[in-house]
């Protein structure tokens, strides 16, 4: 086999048509979707087990996908091979599950294998094919119908818009069982704790702010050069200022130093009641760390100090503790 020297029009022209022609497949599946789609939702909605998906080959591929899809989205789900299975796999399948078996022809010799045993365990069985009439369209309980009128692939052999309508399709399964079950942000985060979007809605404030012994914090009646002392040892960058009963008054910060010695302020003989910020911006231990990021974005801060609803001073962070926890 030769390699020609690259013709750029003619690649981005079969790269479009290539396109053109799974947007068209997916268009065509779309105008085709009936109630058969609706009762396949309905039963994996009442399945008290896991959806269990199957194909061979590049359906197999694609299965493992939608399996993921589900099982990452409230619908417990697994992938099993169908040679495996032959094998002794398809004792993973109990009469809770549901079974979901990919072919683009319908007429996979190993799916059909399994068929009897499935009906046997009277295992719901639903068939995604590009034919109804096929042999698994005609033994599923539920028939989804995922044919194209033609592969992108110039042979029409490859599976190319074949693939793409079955991965359409799955996704179009996890998102409507996700929408019955009520699946939100926090219930995608727990299935996803090593993820960015975990981070953010798993992690509070109270799992990052520091507290005890590493919080700086003065009272009103504390010297400047004790509250800067503060700060340095505490390296967050400011103080907090509580009254006797550890009620947040203020804030002193590397800021309102600078602004007290651009005044003249003798830091040896002045109390930092005088030059602190008051009504400091603050935020509940219980807030996700995320809402303090928000907090500090908008308002152009740097640090935020954390009370309880009583107005008690419990903690404070920066946005290093944020960047450090992947926050932000």
């Amino acid at each position: 086999m030769t390699t020609p020297n690259p013709d750029s029009n003619a690649i981005l022209a079969l790269a479009r048509e290539t396109l053109d022609i799974e947007i068209a497949a997916l268009r065509d599946m779309a105008g085709r979707l009936d109630q058969q789609f609706v009762r396949a939702v309905a039963v994996m909605l009442q399945c008290r087990g896991r959806i269990v998906v199957s194909g061979m080959g590049k359906s197999g591929h694609v299965g493992r996908k939608i399996a993921a899809t589900l099982a990452s989205t409230g619908s417990p789900a697994f992938f099993m091979h169908p040679g495996e299975a032959a094998h002794g796999d398809l004792g993973m399948i109990t009469g809770d599950d549901v079974w979901l078996a990919m072919s683009n022809s319908g007429e996979s010799d190993e799916l059909m294998a399994l068929v009897p045993s499935i009906k046997r365990r009277g295992v719901p069985f639903i068939a995604m094919t590009g034919n109804p009439a096929s042999s698994l369209g005609r033994e599923a309980d539920i028939h989804l119908d995922s044919g194209v009128a033609r592969e992108a692939c110039p042979l029409n052999l490859a599976p190319t818009a074949s693939t793409t309508a079955q991965l359409a399709l799955g996704d179009a399964l996890a998102v409507a069982l996700l929408n019955q079950r009520g699946f939100s942000k926090d219930d995608f985060a727990l299935t996803h704790p090593g993820g960015s979007l975990g981070r953010k809605l798993l992690v509070h404030v109270r799992d990052l702010m520091h507290s005890g012994d590493d919080l700086p914090v003065v009272s009103e009646h504390t010297l400047l050069r004790e509250a800067l002392l503060e700060i340095t040892d505490k390296r967050l960058g400011m103080t907090a200022v509580v009254d006797a009963e550890h009620i947040l008054q203020g804030v002193f910060t590397d800021g309102d130093l600078r602004r007290a010695l651009d005044c003249g302020t003798d830091i040896m003989t002045t109390p930092v009641g005088e030059v602190m910020s008051r009504n400091p911006r603050r935020i509940h231990p219980d807030k996700l760390a995320a809402e303090a990021v928000h907090l500090m974005q908008t308002h152009r801060i740097f640090g935020l100090l954390v009370a309880g609803d009583d107005g008690r001073l419990v903690g404070a962070l920066n946005m290093h503790d944020l960047l450090r926890a992947g926050v932000v």
